[in-house]
C-alpha cells in the first residue's frame, strides 16, 4: 500500500525515546569448582610450608624370639613441603561523569564494574590453580614476580602419563596425548586405592566428560544405554557418578581447567591458603574519576599429594 503525502513518520521525527532494555544479559561462567570444593586456610609467609608422613611398609617378617634383645629403629622424619603466595588483582577506572549519568541495566557504574572484576579475578584463579602446568616461582630477587605450583605440580604418585613431572611444586614435563579410556581411569583408581586415598571427585574438562558418559562400565554396553528411561520417553545421554570396585566418585565437570588432565580429587586434602584474603583498594588518583582494585594473595596446599590422582596427557 503506498503511503500518503504529508503522513509524518518516525525516521522524520525528532525527539523518540530509544528502546533499551533495563537488563544487562551476561552468560559468561562463574562456577569455579576446584575452588569450591577444596578446604580453606591461613598463610602466614609468602613461602607457605606444611608436613606429610608416611607409615613403614607394612611386612610379614615381624616375628620375634622369645626374650629376644629388643632395638629400636630409627624412625623416618616428616617431609617438609611449600608453595608460594602469588598475588592475583583487577582493577577499574570510572569517571566521575560516567557514574553519575544515567545508565541501562545498573545504577551504579563503578559498583557494577567491580562486581564484574570479582568475577573475573576468581576465574583467573581457577585457571591458575588447575588450567595450566607450572611450577613455583621461588623467592629471588625484589623484581621476581612470585607464581605458585599448580595442581600439575604437585600431584606425582597415583598417575597415568606419557610425560614426567618432578612433584613437590615442581611443573612437570607433558607428553604426547592419548584418547581418555576406561582403562586408564581405573589404572590410576587403582594406584590412588593401594596409596590409601579414597577420592571423591573425579573433575574433568566438558569434552572429557562427554568422552567419559560413553565409558563401558561392567555392563558389556556404554553406561548411557544402560539408563535408558522409557518411562517417562527421556533420553540419558550423561553419566555423573563413577562406581569403582573402591567407592564411588561423582564427575565434575570444569571448564577452566586442561583437557587433557582429568584429575580425581578428594576436597579434605587439598586447600587454598590465604596470606591475604579478597580486599578492595581505593587507589590514588589525579584524574577525574575512582580507581579501585580487588586484590588476593593466596596459594595451593595440597595436604598430602597421594590422597589424589591424576590421567595426565589427554587428547
Amino acid at each position: 500500500m503506498a503511503q500518503p503525502t504529508g503522513v509524518y513518520v518516525t525516521y522524520s521525527a525528532k525527539g523518540l525515546r530509544e528502546d533499551l532494555e533495563n537488563v544487562i544479559y551476561d552468560i559468561s561462567p562463574t562456577d569455579t569448582p576446584f575452588m569450591s570444593m577444596g578446604g580453606r586456610g591461613d598463610a602466614i609467609a609468602v613461602n607457605h610450608e606444611w608436613q606429610t608422613d608416611a607409615l613403614a611398609a607394612a611386612v610379614a617378617t615381624n616375628y620375634h624370639e622369645e626374650g629376644s634383645t629388643l632395638t629400636a629403629a630409627e624412625p623416618s622424619a616428616t617431609t617438609r613441603l611449600g608453595n608460594i603466595c602469588q598475588i592475583s588483582l583487577k582493577t577499574t577506572l570510572v569517571s566521575g561523569t560516567l557514574d553519575a549519568v544515567s545508565k541501562a541495566g545498573r545504577k551504579e557504574e563503578l559498583a557494577y564494574q567491580m562486581s564484574k572484576r570479582a568475577k573475573e579475578l576468581k576465574r583467573d584463579m581457577e585457571t591458575s590453580l588447575v588450567g595450566e602446568n607450572s611450577g613455583k616461582t621461588a623467592m629471588a630477587a625484589d623484581s621476581t614476580v612470585r607464581k605458585l605450583g599448580s595442581l600439575p605440580a604437585w600431584v606425582s604418585t597415583n598417575v597415568s602419563q606419557t610425560g614426567s613431572g618432578a612433584g613437590a611444586g615442581a611443573g612437570r614435563t607433558d607428553g604426547s596425548t592419548r584418547a581418555f579410556t576406561e582403562t586408564l581411569l581405573k589404572a590410576v583408581i587403582l594406584l590412588a586405592y593401594n596409596a590409601g586415598a579414597d577420592t571423591k571427585y573425579l573433575m574433568m574438562k566438558p569434552a572429557q566428560k562427554q568422552t567419559f558418559s560413553a565409558f563401558v562400565g561392567v555392563g558389556g554396553a556404554s553406561g548411557v544405554s544402560n539408563w535408558t528411561d522409557t518411562a517417562d520417553q527421556r533420553i540419558i545421554g550423561g553419566m555423573d557418578v563413577y562406581v569403582s570396585d573402591f567407592g564411588e566418585m561423582a564427575v565434575v565437570p570444569n571448564r577452566f581447567q586442561r583437557t587433557r588432565d582429568v584429575w580425581l580429587l578428594d576436597p579434605d586434602y587439598y586447600k587454598l591458603a590465604y596470606l591475604r584474603p579478597f580486599f578492595q583498594r581505593t587507589v590514588a588518583s589525579t584524574s577525574d574519576g575512582e580507581q579501585r582494585a580487588i586484590i588476593v594473595e593466596y596459594t595451593l596446599q595440597v595436604d598430602n599429594e597421594k590422597a589424589l590422582g591424576a590421567v595426565y596427557d589427554l587428547a
